[in-house]
């Protein structure tokens, strides 16, 4: 999951170099936490979200697979 969220990540902004993400996996959850550099943030969330609510979906279904729910969190 951490490397989808990564992959997508890395190819939308203008510095790859920036992306960190972390995983917390519990149970029944994952939580991601993507953080790039601030001049990258609007890149990654997209007009009115959709880029992020894209990658949110992506997640979910690949989450779903596995049986788990998962949350991403976008973090400057």
């Amino acid at each position: 999951m951490k490397e989808l969220v990564e992959y997508i990540a890395r190819f939308l902004v203008d510095n790859p170099e920036a992306v960190q993400v972390t995983e917390v996996e519990g149970e029944r959850s994952i939580i991601i936490e993507l953080r790039v550099a601030p001049d990258d943030m609007g890149k990654v969330i997209g007009k009115q979200g959709k880029i992020a609510k894209s990658i949110r979906t992506l997640t979910k279904a690949t989450a779903a697979k596995e049986g788990k729910r998962v949350v991403v969190e976008i973090l400057r």
